[in-house]
């Protein structure tokens, strides 16, 4: 498997993408469940066929770009072309001084994100990114090392993690997370997400109110024949309500990340188990 993903991380992005929208209908092919759970959410947003159809290839995308995006040295940039839409607000909102919590949905190339922000604006603020880790230990080993860039830190899901986020945005830096993660039991309220109840973190919103960080949104638009990408930055399209309660801000999380969403509907991953029941974990209860 090493040897693989060295190789695959010497192939160009657009020879990657090739394979992994291959790799994306493959999947869909010989997983049945995959592809009820598919259908079942895009049908909940409205999605069209053809968007459907478009959300199948890129999933295998994402998977097939990773070691490109992971097996380069730490200190050289993204190999591909990086283009930003929400620099200029995002630069603004950086200038005030405060701690910063970036939303990025399973939308996209996510893993870019982070990256691009730590490589376009760390210096100023670095950031700490939340991530789940990987049950396989040899995968693990790979995310911890790949993951971890100059002004880009990680923190494990774990209430260690948390704490680790809480402290970097009372250093008025930078976190993100996938807010449509689904969390450990205890950690999120049921709240509707396409019209569905689903288990939605609560911890985004936590976040802010507690230090008194500005919310915003993060999210990479994967573009055409291995063209490279487009990282859009923007508030949250429904700002969370002052003093509101833990569901109420969690909706307004989730109502953001739907309107994002349907900004680029082929690009979300609509296979994600985003309705399954939160399991336990250690460090939370």
């Amino acid at each position: 498997m090493p040897f693989l993903l060295r190789w695959l991380s010497r192939r160009s992005l657009r020879h990657l993408h090739a394979l992994g929208g291959a790799l994306g209908w493959l999947a869909w092919a010989l997983s049945p469940s995959y592809r009820r759970r598919l259908a079942a959410n895009a049908a909940l947003a409205g999605l069209a066929g053809a968007d459907r159809r478009a959300a199948v290839a890129d999933a295998g995308r994402l998977v097939m770009e990773l070691p490109r995006l992971w097996l380069r040295p730490p200190d050289r940039p993204i190999a591909d072309p990086v283009q930003w839409d929400g620099a200029d607000w995002l630069a603004q909102v950086l200038a005030q001084g405060r701690g910063l919590v970036l939303l990025t949905p399973h939308m996209g190339s996510f893993e870019v994100s982070a990256q691009a922000y730590a490589e376009r604006f760390g210096a100023q603020q670095p950031i700490t990114v939340l991530y789940r880790p990987a049950r396989q230990a040899w995968l693990r080993a790979l995310e911890e090392t790949a993951r971890a860039r100059p002004r880009l830190a990680t923190a494990p899901a774990t209430l260690a993690g948390v704490r680790l986020m809480m402290r970097a945005l009372r250093r008025g830096e930078t976190v993100g997370l996938l807010p449509d993660q689904v969390p450990p039991e205890g950690m999120g309220v049921w709240v509707p997400f396409f019209g569905r109840p689903a288990y939605t973190m609560t911890l985004a919103a936590r976040l802010a109110q507690q230090t008194g960080a500005a919310l915003a949104v993060l999210w990479t638009e994967r573009l055409p024949r291995g063209a490279g990408y487009v990282v859009h930055a923007m508030p949250l399209p429904e700002p969370v309500p002052t003093g509101a309660d833990e569901a109420a801000a969690a909706l307004a999380v989730n109502r953001s990340m739907e309107a994002v969403i349907r900004m680029k509907p082929a690009q979300y991953l609509w296979g994600y188990h985003r309705y399954k029941t939160p399991r336990r974990q250690a460090g939370f209860d």
